[in-house]
């Protein structure tokens, strides 16, 4: 049997769509682990890059911290957070987190960094303090990047976030883990189809975002 009859199959069984192990509640939990995951890296990453790329300073820190929390297998620490801390959704969320807070810390340090000095010299000039430059001078500028690595985040989580069904929570993961236990493949092409799905939306979503939120006369300049 081809991959299309098995997708075909998933999505036109009725039994699919309802109750508590059908497709729109996986969906809905597996984006409320993805959406809490990236809020929580956001509040930590955000920040701490807009902060160094502002002042220039700990570039160095940053990459450091970048390379050894990617160097990190998600799926390892999310066993050994299981065994630490129990059942529930924090052993979860600290692999999710690992993994989203590197793309958006560096690309988000990177794009103040990187803004054209003329107008932050102009702006201080003008007499405008630190946080005015930073958040009307720089973070309109550099806004399209951080967009990107906050996209590049989402997809990463959203793709990864598979790994909750391995420590009995639910989302689309349960779809491919009890559907390899079960031998049921038309079940696990489905679950996968599905995660590959959202993570293909979250590039639509973040293009929405970016045309409402960065100014035209930035796009153009890019």
């Amino acid at each position: 049997m081809s991959i299309f009859h098995f997708i075909n199959a998933f999505f036109s069984d009725g039994a699919h769509w309802h109750g508590y192990d059908g497709i729109p509640h996986r969906v809905l939990e597996h984006l409320q682990y993805s959406f809490t995951a990236l809020g929580i890296a956001a509040a930590i990453a955000l920040p701490a890059g807009l902060v160094t790329g502002h002042t220039g300073r700990g570039g160095n820190v940053l990459a450091l911290i970048a390379t050894a929390a990617r160097a990190l297998p998600s799926f390892g620490l999310l066993v050994l957070m299981f065994f630490w801390l129990g059942i529930g959704l924090v052993p979860v969320m600290i692999p999710l987190v690992a993994l989203a807070v590197p793309p958006i810390l560096v690309t988000t340090y990177e794009a103040v960094r990187t803004v054209d000095p003329g107008p932050v010299d102009a702006a201080r000039g003008m007499g405008m303090g630190p946080a005015a430059v930073l958040f009307q001078v720089e973070l309109p500028v550099a806004l399209p990047l951080i967009l990107s690595g906050l996209r590049s985040a989402a997809i990463q989580v959203v793709s990864t976030a598979a790994i909750a069904a391995y420590v009995s929570l639910g989302g689309l993961g349960r779809y491919v883990i009890d559907g390899l236990y079960q031998r049921n493949y038309e079940t696990v092409v489905g679950g996968a189809t599905l995660i590959a799905g959202l993570a293909l939306a979250m590039i639509g979503l973040f293009w929405v975002v970016e045309r409402v939120a960065v100014s035209p006369g930035v796009r153009r300049g890019r």
